[in-house]
């Protein structure tokens, strides 16, 4: 099971449970990394800057608004939706170009251009279909964070 640090950020009241919404800020190590400024991934993430995650989850333990909380979720999901992201435009790809090569590169007697393109084109589509199977993904990762532990006030 993965953890993370999240601040409640709503609290309602349900018979004995209570609903809670949390928060927690995506961060990178990128600030404390000698090389952030020569770096790809600290140029972008300077760039976009630090994305916001939210959850909803039911609870017995009483929390108030502010607090901070340790929540958890299976490695399962996570690994699911990289493998769709990272693997689907990829495989995409590889097909495109073998697609091109074997059969539209002799029949159109184009060069490396018509392989470049089928392999641009079903990389693309690769990426549309990854977008469409993280969604479920996510929303199912969504659904399986339970509550570890309440930690307490955030130091001000």
């Amino acid at each position: 099971m993965m953890t993370a640090l999240a601040t409640v950020t709503d609290v309602h009241r349900r018979g004995k449970q209570y609903e809670i919404d949390l928060s927690c800020e995506q961060q990178t190590s990128c600030s404390s990394c000698s090389s952030q400024k020569s770096c790809g991934t600290g140029v972008v993430t300077k760039a976009i800057g630090n994305k916001s995650l939210s959850w909803h989850l039911r609870t017995d333990k009483s929390v108030k608004i502010g607090q901070v909380v340790e929540i958890g979720f299976p490695e399962s999901s996570l690994i699911k939706s990289a493998m769709a992201v990272y693997l689907l435009p990829l495989f995409g790809l590889i097909i495109g170009a073998m697609f091109g090569h074997f059969l539209l590169a002799p029949l159109t007697a184009g060069g490396e251009g018509i392989i470049i393109l089928a392999s641009v084109l079903l990389a693309a589509g690769g990426m549309w279909i990854a977008k469409r199977v993280s969604r479920p993904l996510e929303d199912e990762s969504k659904r399986q964070v339970t509550l570890v532990r309440v930690l307490g006030e955030p130091i001000q």
